[in-house]
């Protein structure tokens, strides 16, 4: 009976870290999509402006906090996640390519990583931003880089 108890409890665990790794965030990629969900929701969008398969620091960012279960938990509860790349080896379809570049654009981005919090309504057809505020890399790990983002949202 002892092992029975020991073989269902390993069974348990092990399941239960297959749902944690399974359960992976939604990030849109189009961002009409993105403010329409943001604007049901009442939660901000996190822009995550990323150069993904050849900026260290957006790989880095990703590992050590993007890709985290704290991260994870705040996500579901603060923010509509949008992921904006620039890769230079996957391709895009133009209409991404053109939708990111106008928004590299209007948030006047000049390096990767840029994480910007922002809030934005649809005007004649077109995004119209609020932006509440950005940052990048933040060393640290999740609780580091957590305490700026609440920080942040607090100003919303």
């Amino acid at each position: 009976m002892r092992k029975m108890r020991k073989i269902f409890i390993t069974v348990l665990l092990v399941m239960g870290s297959f749902a944690i790794q399974a359960q992976e965030l939604k990030w849109e990629t189009d961002i009409n999509k993105a403010i329409s969900v943001s604007n049901k929701s009442k939660k901000p969008m996190l822009l995550f402006f990323t150069g993904s398969d050849w900026c260290g620091w957006c790989i880095r960012l990703q590992k050590e906090v993007l890709k985290t279960p704290e991260f994870a938990a705040w996500a579901t509860k603060n923010v509509v996640l949008v992921e904006l790349d620039y890769p230079r080896k996957t391709t895009q379809t133009d209409a991404i390519k053109t939708q990111n570049a106008g928004l590299q654009e209007s948030f006047g981005i000049q390096g990767f990583p840029t994480v910007y919090f922002a809030t934005a309504k649809q005007q004649n057809g077109k995004p119209s931003f609020t932006a509440i505020g950005s940052t990048g890399y933040v060393a640290g790990g999740p609780p580091a880089w957590l305490a700026v983002a609440d920080d942040i949202l607090k100003k919303k």
